[in-house]
């Protein structure tokens, strides 16, 4: 178990998937909640992301769990949207503790034909998202002197993918903002980690099912090819890596990236 009574923590991506269940899990320890979310479509990838519902549904959930939660809609490409949320965390709560940075999309595409669009809206929402919500939540942490950020990259970012050459791109980035942030930001004792699940049980792997015309179970298996025989991991498997990395039984683990990949890399 982890005590994290009155801890404030910031999640990206928040309305469903893996942000969702490491909210709730967060929540049940006794943290207090910063959903934010798009809560809308996007041209691209075009699958359903996280809708407004979901973002209310959530903020319910988290109440009925004794904890407080702050909704915020906005996108991680735009630093507007970004300060209004953290003005709001710190105007509520008066802190923020931990960071999650989650949000992602991820979509197939051969690298001589991917449009120039669809590359620039993978980086810029799975890699420059995370640091333009960092930016802004790092000063609170320093003037706190305390603080955990985990960025949630992937097995793509410790390997190569087909088909997947921009999505890799932006998940091995999340590994060099993790180990340059965690030398920026030590000497204010704030801990910076990075996260890599193989394919999770998420709505994403329906959403790139449809895009591909294919099942799930197919586009786990392409993707992944995991040791044990799981075709994926479930968002709880997730959320209890993040439990132990905010907790303070990691209180001197920075700078590091923690596999959770049923034995992919391995292979």
């Amino acid at each position: 178990m982890a005590d994290l009574q009155n801890r404030v923590a910031f999640i990206t991506g928040a309305a469903h998937g893996q942000g969702r269940t490491v909210a709730l899990s967060l929540a049940k320890e006794g943290a207090n909640i910063v959903a934010f979310d798009l809560a809308k479509p996007l041209a691209y990838p075009g699958y359903a992301l996280g809708s407004e519902s979901e973002l209310d549904s959530l903020k319910r959930e988290v109440e009925a769990l004794g904890a407080s939660c702050l909704t915020a809609q906005g996108d991680v490409r735009r630093d507007a949207d970004i300060k209004l949320a953290v003005d709001a965390a710190v105007e509520q709560f008066g802190r923020i503790d931990i960071l999650f940075n989650n949000a992602g999309i991820c979509a197939y595409g051969l690298v001589h034909e991917l449009p120039e669009e669809e590359w620039d809206a993978m980086l810029d929402i799975n890699l420059k998202g995370a640091w333009l919500v960092a930016k802004r939540v790092i000063p609170v942490m320093m003037q706190q002197k305390s603080g955990v950020i985990i960025n949630n990259s992937t097995i793509a970012g410790l390997r190569g993918m087909n088909r997947l050459s921009h999505y890799a791109a932006s998940k091995w980035g999340l590994v060099g903002l993790t180990k340059s942030w965690a030398i920026e930001l030590a000497p204010y004792n704030i801990r910076v980690n990075s996260i890599h699940p193989t394919g999770v049980n998420t709505p994403m792997n329906d959403g790139l099912a449809e895009l591909e015309g294919t099942t799930t179970q197919e586009i786990a298996e392409r993707s992944a090819g995991n040791l044990l025989p799981v075709p994926w991991v479930e968002p709880e498997d997730v959320s209890a890596m993040v439990l132990f990395l905010v907790s303070d039984k990691s209180r001197y683990v920075t700078g590091s990236q923690f596999v959770l990949d049923a034995g992919l890399l391995t292979r």
